[in-house]
């Protein structure tokens, strides 16, 4: 684990175990931030004894008035960060002047072992969508924890009873990845109704002999219907980017009819089943509830059409893996397209994977700079509101 570097300030400091705060003049610095090539190094600890670390001078005493002053201000309040995030999230956490904040140096997840270890005494955590928050964790985290921001719009892997239960406050990114995610879903449609990796393969194996009349057909959307689970933020988003492309008609299912949300695409609610089976095309983006697990299961598959594509672009846990091969398999669907699925990553050995008809994605939906940088500023900017008392710009109301 590594502490994040202070941004540049008038002052730089330093945290004592005693909760005092070195403060030094502007200009004496307390040594490197980073080493070339951008690797954190950390505030200095208090043994280093920077070149500040001098108390001022009594009046009269001779010595220059440039020397640091002891200053006793209440202690920092900790922040775990479970992962290295975009520059702009991390740039919001190490100009807080009130923080001290520790990451998990890595791109891979953390172990659960050190994040139990690392959130010890922590007042806020920053985590992802692939750190599970439970009981164990909350314990280990103890009374001081007051505020968890996600990475995510999904918050399944929040003990979320657990936390409302001890008065803790969650933050998470609704909205910011919204149009990425919608571009990848359509994306993720194209590509598997059009068999593209299957023609990539083929040009580059050899089996591209020639011109011919049914080799590589696929499915098209013009006057095609488009059943949509979900027909929230993403679900309206991925509508508008498919009607361009002549759709003839929309469905949608979820919890309750959404007439003014599903009047631009002039879409119409149905029941799980009756979308199943009138649709070419199922593109799935609800949220991952007790409702929804194992939605898409053998007797949703057995309603759909033989030429039906299905996209799951929301969670894995929405679909039943093992009926969705069988589907595929069989030939009782064409073809399926997946940015999420139950594990993730899934292991390479799944029966999924050796399917033609079968295209997956390592879980990319929000994937592009600009979403993730603005997704962790988001994050880190719920974190320390709520760490002040202060509104959070996106709180998940508990």
């Amino acid at each position: 684990m590594q502490e994040l570097p202070a941004a540049p300030q008038l002052v730089s400091s330093t945290q004592l175990d005693s909760g005092l705060l070195r403060v030094c003049p502007k200009g004496q610095a307390q040594g490197p931030v980073c080493e070339p090539g951008g690797r954190s190094l950390g505030r200095p600890r208090p043994s280093e004894a920077p070149p500040c670390s001098r108390p001022r001078a009594a009046a009269g005493s001779g010595q220059s008035s440039r020397t640091a002053t002891w200053v006793r201000l209440e202690r920092l309040m900790k922040v775990f960060v479970t992962r290295r995030i975009p520059p702009e999230g991390r740039a919001a956490l190490a100009q807080a002047a009130d923080c001290d904040v520790e990451q998990w140096d890595s791109d891979e997840p953390i172990p659960s072992k050190e994040l139990e270890r690392g959130v010890v005494g922590a007042h806020g955590l920053l985590c992802l969508l692939s750190d599970r928050v439970d009981k164990k964790v909350l314990d280990a985290a103890g009374a001081n924890l007051k505020v968890i921001s996600t990475l995510s719009v999904g918050v399944d892997h929040l003990a979320l009873d657990e936390i409302k239960k001890r008065g803790i406050r969650v933050g998470y990114t609704p909205d910011v990845l919204t149009d990425a995610t919608a571009e990848l879903a359509v994306s993720l449609l194209l590509t598997t109704c059009r068999r593209l990796p299957e023609a990539i393969g083929e040009v580059k194996n050899g089996g591209w002999t020639s011109w011919k009349p049914l080799w590589m057909c696929g499915y098209g959307l013009t006057q095609s219907t488009v059943g949509i689970v979900g027909l929230g933020r993403i679900g309206q988003a991925i509508a508008r980017r498919l009607k361009p492309f002549g759709v003839q008609r929309f469905l949608y299912t979820g919890r309750q009819p959404k007439p003014q949300e599903a009047a631009e695409f002039q879409a119409e609610f149905v029941s799980a089943p009756e979308l199943a089976a009138e649709s070419d095309f199922v593109v799935v983006s609800c949220a991952l509830t007790p409702a929804t697990k194992g939605l898409c299961n053998k007797d949703f598959f057995q309603k759909m059409k033989g030429t039906a594509v299905f996209v799951n672009i929301s969670r894995g846990d929405v679909v039943n893996q093992d009926d969705l091969y069988q589907a595929l398999a069989s030939g009782q669907i064409a073809a399926a397209g997946l940015d999420v699925t139950t594990p993730e990553p899934l292991p390479t050995d799944h029966p999924l994977l050796s399917l033609k008809n079968c295209v997956i994605l390592p879980h990319i939906g929000s994937a592009t700079y600009k979403t993730r940088n603005t997704m962790s500023l988001l994050a880190a900017n719920n974190l320390l509101a709520g760490l002040r008392g202060e509104p959070m710009p996106s709180e998940l109301k508990l």
